[in-house]
C-alpha cells in the first residue's frame, strides 16, 4: 500500500467506522436528520457541499489509484465525496431529496460504513501493531 493510501485510510477508516456506529446507536437522531434534511439552513447545505467537494478533490488529486482493494476503496471515497459536494452545490434540492427514510436503509448504510471503516482501519493501522492478513 502506498503512503497516500495509508494516510487517507488512517483518516477515513476510523471516520467511517464511527459514523456507522453512530447510525446504529443514535438511530432516532439520524432518522430525524434524514427526514428534515430539506429544512436545513441553506448556508449549512452549501458549506457541507463545499467541504465534501474539497475533501473529495483532495483525495482524487493525490490519490487516483486502482491497484489494490484498499486503493480502490480510497479512490471511490474520493469520487463519492466529490460527487456529493458537487450535487449539494449545484442542485441542493435534488441532493437532499430522499425517499421516505427507513430503518432498513439506515442499517444498510451502517453496515457499509462499519465494514469499509473496519477494512481501511485494519489496513492502515494493522501493520503498526504487527497485524497482517
Amino acid at each position: 500500500m502506498n503512503e497516500m493510501t495509508e494516510l487517507i485510510a488512517m483518516i477515513a477508516g476510523p471516520y467511517l467506522f464511527i459514523t456507522g456506529c453512530g447510525f446504529l446507536i443514535s438511530q432516532h437522531f439520524y432518522m430525524k436528520m434524514i427526514e428534515e434534511a430539506d429544512k436545513s439552513d441553506p448556508i449549512l447545505i452549501n458549506l457541507s457541499g463545499a467541504t465534501h467537494f474539497i475533501v473529495g478533490l483532495l483525495i482524487l488529486v493525490k490519490h487516483f489509484t486502482w491497484s489494490s482493494a484498499t486503493e480502490i476503496i480510497v479512490t471511490l471515497i474520493g469520487c463519492a465525496a466529490t460527487l456529493k459536494g458537487a450535487l449539494l452545490i449545484v442542485a441542493p434540492a435534488l441532493a437532499l431529496k430522499t425517499d421516505k427514510p427507513s430503518l432498513y436503509k439506515l442499517y444498510l448504510s451502517s453496515t457499509v460504513f462499519i465494514g469499509l471503516g473496519a477494512i481501511l482501519t485494519y489496513q492502515a493501522y494493522g501493520p503498526l501493531f504487527g497485524l497482517t492478513l
